[in-house]
């Protein structure tokens, strides 16, 4: 494949930059409009599941039961006064006769003291928008300009789920804009850093753009035929920035270096992806492995990110593979224009007195080899320690509070919760169906007395009449007949003072009521009941997800290493890299801590689906680094057939990458997680933080320890499997080396640059020196081939 790749590249890069050119434009044009086709909405709920048919009913028989469009009035004088009541009335009045509205219920209509603040300042005007949410979205776009503000003597504000959800996306939008726009600075000018050129600086960042243009063109087709979070587009921006740049500094890093080892441009290209394009194709089929896990929940916001995480990947990848070499075959040499790297040399050494030093990177794999089990019990007690508040986790669903604290429809929300009943807010709806005769009723009758008589439950609104503490407190009255229609029967359940909608004691209220026994048809529908069945959805696929990316990454490592061991320490270690992440966002974002420093409201849970999908993508984001180290070590093992040898170097050589491109995209993330919107700052933090402490703690101190401990039993596999691997592993070179024939080879420490040995190993005896000239900076650029024909130094004569 490669092969293929390289001569396509190099016979006609000009041709294929132009279809290239044509793609992008197409791209843009489709990708321009997406935002407009994603969905708001929380996308959390199941749609299959009790609550969501039980509401879909509610929607279409009683909609006065689900308003999601709401006046907040207020006024200087208290809203039972004559004539603030009467602007009350005809502004309600007025808002009924609008297109698109249906159900609408005010406090002057119906008098009922949960429309109406305590102290009289505050009064609701609430309706539902109908149509699908999208739909609903438009409607309450256009009627909230000509009742917003200023009405006669009172004073209008907008709330309600509508108003919600298009702020989020609003505020989504100006957000994404702003990170891009912080983002791509900073990360162009640690490129320059990086690659010491402006030219090769620019070529991971033409990579990023393709993978994010061409991600908004899928995400604008698939939200044609099924529901797509507005919130994916802050994982293609994060994604397809750090992943491009991963690739393409890989890629570039081994262009350059083997121009320096005086290949042509055109052999550089096909060296390059025969090396570092193998490790890039494998690595993202890793990620994408783990993004589409997500595709196993029925929750559209997971598999919102699902769609655009594999489609960023794959895009990434593509252009990584076949953009890429063509740009680096037009440019040949060119690519090291604007070059930086010999005015740092020539700085670096005068401030060394002209003594070369051992970098850090080398000082470090020394001492971490020579203290292995200090590292790697002090690394896992590290993060485990960090990953302790996570154990306290609450699980709640999205509210208001993600929005700025200034957004108008989390102020009227605000006051709902400060100003008024409890009760109002969290009231749970249940349906009975099939209650047309007599003894049906009396059914209906005993459940509602049952229910009356849980636990936390205040009082029951049915159509049969009202019910509190295992009795029938009020007769039927009018409005209760109106909650029968068409055999459906609705009841409303009204929590104690002090149970808010998505507490644990509302949940807890919800599994009690289901679990009431009846003859009934019943269900139960609410925000606690969807929380309930989101978090049944999330729970009983959650097996299958994870066990689908550890077998998945288990079959992928072993293709790439030969090693049965290997793929099992990569998922273990990999798992273990991202308990700091949970820690931190309970700590933090549940707790509260740093809330007022980071600016963000604590509402004392974690959104039920940011776990899963912070997992993925930091698991696929882990395993891209883990690919870049492992790669270059299993190429060490199988030349020098030494463990130790193949750890330190592989660590040398790769530690500077890894580095170097977790930072950029943490700076990427980071970005992200100055959002206005909690969860997604929640998300661009947290996984900011992984990829940090993956590339540091994991991949420099917890990984080479451990395989320096486990030794040559690091590489075993049992025959059956090493026949196996030999016939269909990946690998950098062209044919694979034999373990009988590698472990014979006298084994030695890698400590300087340029690969060259240091000690031998204890036993080995050294060869005749025999003088080889590896040119200035190109430690990390000999090919496998080339590495594997060349003879070893001994010690004493280097």
């Amino acid at each position: 494949m490669t092969n293929a790749l390289a001569r396509l590249s190099t016979r006609r890069p000009r041709a294929l930059l132009l279809v290239a050119l044509i793609f992008v434009i197409i791209a843009a044009v489709l990708g321009g409009g997406v935002t407009d086709r994603l969905r708001a909405g929380q996308g959390t709920e199941d749609p299959n599941s009790e609550s969501a048919h039980a509401a879909e009913l509610l929607d279409e028989y009683f909609p006065n039961a689900r308003p999601n469009f709401v006046l907040m009035v207020s006024s200087d004088r208290d809203v039972d006064d004559r004539a603030i009541a009467q602007q009350g009335v005809q502004l309600a009045e007025r808002l009924a006769y609008e297109e698109s509205v249906s159900g609408v219920t005010s406090y002057w209509h119906t008098g009922a003291d949960s429309l109406k603040s305590p102290d009289g300042r505050y009064a609701l005007i609430v309706a539902h928008l109908t149509g699908n949410e999208a739909e609903a979205g438009e409607a309450q776009r256009r009627l909230a300009p000509d009742y917003q503000g200023r009405q006669g003597d009172l004073e209008v504000q907008i709330g309600g789920v509508t108003a919600i959800l298009s702020e989020v996306e609003d505020t989504i939008e100006e957000d994404l804009i702003r990170s891009e726009v912080i983002a791509l600075p900073l990360t162009l000018l640690i490129l320059v850093l990086v690659f010491r050129g402006v030219i090769a600086a620019l070529l991971p960042l033409a990579v990023g753009i393709i993978a994010i243009i061409g991600t908004n063109a899928a995400l604008w087709a698939i939200a044609g035929v099924t529901d797509v979070s507005v919130f994916a587009q802050n994982l293609t921006t994060a994604l397809g920035l750090g992943l491009a740049i991963d690739y393409a500094l890989l890629m570039v890093r081994r262009f350059r270096d083997e121009l320096e080892l005086g290949a042509d441009p055109r052999t550089a290209v096909t060296t390059m992806l025969n090396t570092a394009g193998r490790t890039v194709f494998f690595s993202a089929l890793t990620v994408s492995v783990a993004l589409a896990a997500m595709l196993l929940f029925p929750l559209y916001f997971l598999r919102s990110f699902a769609y655009a995480g594999v489609s960023v990947v794959l895009l990434a990848a593509a252009a990584a593979l076949l953009v890429l070499p063509a740009l680096l075959v037009v440019l040949g040499k060119r690519v090291n224009s604007l070059d930086l790297s010999r005015l740092l040399t020539r700085r670096r050494a005068k401030a060394a007195g002209g003594t070369a030093k051992p970098s850090g990177f080398v000082r470090l794999t020394s001492t971490v080899m020579r203290r292995a089990p200090i590292f790697a019990v002090g690394s896992v007690a590290l993060l485990v320690l960090l990953g302790l508040p996570f154990l306290r986790v609450e699980f709640g669903m999205a509210d208001d509070r993600q929005l700025p604290a200034e957004a108008e429809p989390r102020v009227v929300q605000q006051i709902i919760r400060d100003n008024f009943d409890s009760s109002a807010t969290g009231v749970i709806d249940v349906l009975a169906r099939g209650v047309d005769t007599a003894e049906e009723r009396e059914d209906l009758v005993e459940f509602a007395t049952a229910v009356s008589a849980l636990e936390g439950v205040q009082e029951v609104q049915s159509p049969v009449g009202t019910f509190a503490e295992g009795r029938q407190s009020e007769p039927r009255t009018p409005v209760d007949a109106a909650r029968e229609t068409d055999g459906l029967s609705y009841l409303q359940v009204h929590p104690e003072d002090g149970i808010e909608d998505i507490s644990p004691e509302s949940q807890d209220l919800v599994r009690a009521i289901r679990d009431v026994d009846t003859p009934l048809d019943t269900m139960v529908a609410g925000q606690a009941a969807a929380l309930v069945d989101s978090q049944q959805a999330i729970g009983s696929r959650l097996g299958w997800a994870l066990g689908a990316i550890v077998l998945t990454t288990l079959v992928l490592v072993f293709l790439l290493t030969g090693s049965v061991l290997v793929p099992i320490q990569a998922v273990v270690l990999n798992a273990l890299s991202l308990t700091a992440m949970f820690g931190a966002v309970v700590w933090i974002f549940q707790d509260g801590n740093l809330a007022g420093l980071i600016g963000f409201t604590p509402s004392g849970f974690i959104d039920t689906s940011l776990p899963v999908l912070m997992f993925c993508m930091a698991f696929g984001l882990s395993m891209d680094y883990g690919v870049f180290l492992l790669s270059r070590m299993k190429e060490e093992y199988d030349r020098t057939g030494d463990n130790r040898t193949a750890v330190s170097v592989g660590l040398q050589r790769t530690a500077g990458i890894i580095t170097a491109a977790a930072i950029i995209l943490a700076v990427v993330l980071f970005a992200i997680g100055f959002s206005r919107i909690t969860n997604t700052m929640m998300l661009g933090w947290g996984v900011a933080l992984a990829v940090l402490v993956d590339a540091t703690v994991v991949r420099t101190l917890l990984v080479p320890a451990v395989m320096r401990m486990t030794g040559r039993a690091t590489w075993w596999a049992p025959a059956p499997l090493r026949r196996l691997h030999d016939r269909f592993g990946l690998r950098e070179s062209a044919e694979p080396v034999p373990h009988e024939r590698a472990s014979t080879t006298p084994s030695y420490e890698y400590a300087g640059r340029g690969g060259h040995p240091a000690d031998p190993a204890p036993g080995a005896e050294a060869p005749a020196a025999e003088a080889v000239t590896v040119p200035a900076g190109a430690e990390d650029s000999t090919t496998t081939n080339e590495i594997a024909t060349k003879k070893r130094v001994p010690h004493e004569a280097q």
